[in-house]
């Protein structure tokens, strides 16, 4: 008799038990789907972008846009940041909006001996497709290396389109006359594995050979899609100077980013030099190396934070565990002109949950 009660209350929970099963294996499809994303391939001026959207498409606040660098797709440059536990406070509040550059998406083909592909230019020209596409009037701009040289190419032909920009490893001049000598020598010493690799590492960590070099050394040699890697690297190195004025060419604020050993370090100091000091903010990060949205994301993620805030946004926001514990390493350099007003508003608007308008100082981060 009580086995058959048994059996009876087995039963009659079975129903309830499936349901439960299929809500939350629906569940766990629609969060595989977020943090896959989705993906599209969008026609614009120039060919076809491949994008990933992650998020709602509400437009009541920016769109979140990113460009990576060469060597390296959506995925490879920004995933480690984006999905850091910190940067999922900003996550949630904005759509993101991943964008590859034409032939540089994971797994995408070779493009013919034929292809011309597109100049730096006319990469930017691409930009506003998307944005139509995805029904966003604005966006703020995350770009590294050649992502960080195309938004500001975007941005300073589309100046309503862009809130805000934050530049990794930017250098906006062409190249000169002994840099080209340099590329033509290395061109023919190095195989394009390692021109690749020079242009993302610091010299020493590409002695160090971490597991990250090896891995993305091992990545850029075996991908299927080398020849357009190439492109866009002979592209890149083949760019115009931004001619940057500091009273005329950007009209948002500019976050500049560098990693105190990085290959560019010297031509981000010198593009934060062109720019407007009331409008830009220039990181240098200790111990970053040249990609510091992967060997630094709870830095990056703090700085990001109160770059949103600054524009506004996020006013509710509190202060990480990062900034409650590093509050005063987090100003550990900065340039002599204002820099204790510039300590305090730090701390300020990490307490009041917005950043107050203040000029732009150089931080060092070395926490």
């Amino acid at each position: 008799m009580t086995t058959e009660m048994q059996e009876i209350a087995i039963t009659e929970e079975r129903p309830l038990l499936t349901g439960q099963a299929e809500a939350k294996d629906a569940e766990l499809a629609a969060r595989i789907l977020l943090d896959q994303g989705q993906e599209h391939s969008i026609e614009t001026p120039h060919g076809v972008l491949h994008v990933t959207l992650h998020g709602t498409r509400t437009t009541r606040r920016p769109a979140i846009l990113t460009f990576h660098d060469v060597g390296l797709d959506n995925k490879s440059c920004f995933s480690p940041l984006f999905k850091f536990e910190e940067m999922q406070e900003i996550v949630k509040n904005f759509t993101l909006i991943h964008v590859d550059a034409p032939g540089q998406e994971e797994g995408a083909a070779p493009f013919p001996g034929s292809y011309q592909y597109p100049s730096m230019d006319a990469i930017a020209e691409m930009i506003p497709s998307v944005l139509q596409f995805f029904n966003f009037r604005t966006v703020i701009g995350v770009g590294v290396g050649v992502g960080a040289y195309v938004l500001s190419k975007f941005a300073m032909a589309n100046p309503d389109s862009v809130e805000g920009l934050v530049l990794v490893n930017m250098d906006p001049n062409a190249r000169g006359w002994m840099d080209w000598a340099a590329q033509k020598l290395s061109s023919v010493t190095s195989s394009l594995t390692e021109q690749i690799m020079s242009h993302l590492f610091s010299q020493e960590e590409l002695s160090s050979n971490s597991d990250l070099v090896q891995s993305h050394r091992e990545r850029i040699s075996k991908a299927s899609n080398l020849v357009n890697m190439e492109l866009l690297w002979k592209t890149y190195n083949s760019r115009r100077d931004l001619n940057i004025d500091r009273s005329t060419s950007f009209k948002c604020p500019v976050m500049l980013v560098v990693g105190d050993q990085a290959p560019y370090e010297e031509a981000a100091v010198e593009c934060n030099s062109q720019m407007d000091p009331t409008t830009t903010s220039f990181l240098k990060m200790a111990d970053a190396g040249g990609l510091p949205q992967l060997t630094q994301p709870a830095k990056l993620t703090e700085a990001f934070k109160y770059f949103i805030q600054g524009m506004g946004y996020m006013a509710s926001s509190c202060m990480t565990r990062l900034s409650r514990s590093r509050t005063t390493s987090l100003s550990s350099s900065y340039s002599m002109e204002g820099s204790r007003s510039r300590s305090r508003t730090l701390s300020q608007g990490s307490q009041g949950g917005q950043m107050p308008p203040s000029p732009s100082q150089t931080m060092e981060v070395s926490c």
